[in-house]
């Protein structure tokens, strides 16, 4: 009998992709990057999206701090254009630190599940993004009073797909793995990562992208969860 469901924030719940769009797209405005030379704020966007991945996949396996991380992606992207501006970088960098979080866009029927499922199950989210923002996102979305507790891979020192992160979780919780399902759109950070531990995952996978894994459960759209528990 499952009584504990894990989360994900980031693109499980809060939409990621649109919310950091258009904080991007208003911060492009905001540091006047067309007449420093940028082609289009979608351009820009595209440009960053390939060093922030990067970035992020030497980040989730330990090879940068995060400092790095936020102080390169838009370093990088604004050298793309020979904009060679660090301190512009860096303001870009913290203004979006500020104001991504404020978004408030989930992914359709997260409110309606999240009221649905807290009646029957213990809820958490397990999370690899920065502890300062995702206590904001959660705040602002309105989503946070779901929540039992937040773990985030900062808390804990270790990221997932790392088995102690889930182990953590599930000691906190009091939790045992065959009780436990965790909901990620991470195929293996999340869904693997939880299935390592004995825990049952469910993959959500908005973009229908093709894999050849199995899984305990594959959902395109939060309101399949309601046939699954």
């Amino acid at each position: 009998m499952i009584r504990h469901i894990f989360f994900d924030l980031d693109r499980t719940l809060w939409d990621f992709e649109y919310n950091s769009k258009q904080t991007l797209l208003e911060l492009v405005d905001r540091f006047n990057l067309i007449d420093k030379g940028i082609d289009s704020g979608e351009e820009f966007i595209s440009k960053y999206r390939l060093h922030n991945n990067r970035l992020w996949n030497l980040y989730r396996n330990g090879k940068i701090k995060k400092e790095q991380l936020r102080d390169r992606r838009f370093f990088l992207t604004l050298q793309d254009y020979g904009i060679d501006d660090s301190e512009l970088a860096n303001k870009f960098g913290l203004a979006y630190v500020k104001y991504s979080p404020l978004k408030k866009k989930l992914f359709p029927n997260t409110i309606e599940l999240l009221n649905y499922l807290v009646k029957s199950y213990s809820l958490y989210i397990i999370t690899n993004g920065f502890q300062e923002v995702q206590h904001i996102k959660l705040e602002n979305s309105g989503i946070s009073k779901y929540f039992n507790f937040v773990i985030t891979s900062e808390e804990v020192g270790v990221k997932k797909p790392d088995s102690s992160i889930f182990h953590y979780a599930l000691e906190l919780a009091k939790a045992k793995a065959e009780e436990s399902i965790m909901i990620g759109d991470d195929l293996f950070v999340d869904v693997k990562g939880a299935e390592a531990v004995g825990m049952q995952g469910v993959y959500f996978n908005p973009n229908k992208i093709k894999h050849n894994e199995t899984v305990f459960a594959e959902v395109s759209s939060l309101s399949d969860i309601f046939n699954l528990l």
